[in-house]
């Protein structure tokens, strides 16, 4: 080993050692909230699902217009 490893030595110990310890840390930060995901993905669902029923006839209009609308390849 070089004179100047064994001079970074302590650094590059140092850096694994903070390395290491982020990675510990982030592990309990990315675990989640279940319930609040479960939440979430619940009321998501409602919304969607109430605006659904509500803009579903308009909003089928919009789509069936729409693709009346485009012409074909070769078309005049």
């Amino acid at each position: 080993m070089t004179l100047s490893r064994l001079r970074a030595l302590p650094v590059r110990v140092h850096l694994a050692g903070r390395r290491l310890a982020d990675r510990v840390t982030a592990e309990g930060r990315e675990r989640g909230d279940v319930p609040g995901w479960v939440l979430v993905t619940l009321m998501t669902a409602g919304l969607v699902t109430a605006l659904w029923l509500v803009a579903g006839p308009a909003l089928q209009k919009v789509f069936t217009d729409a693709i009346a609308s485009v012409s074909g390849p070769g078309a005049p």
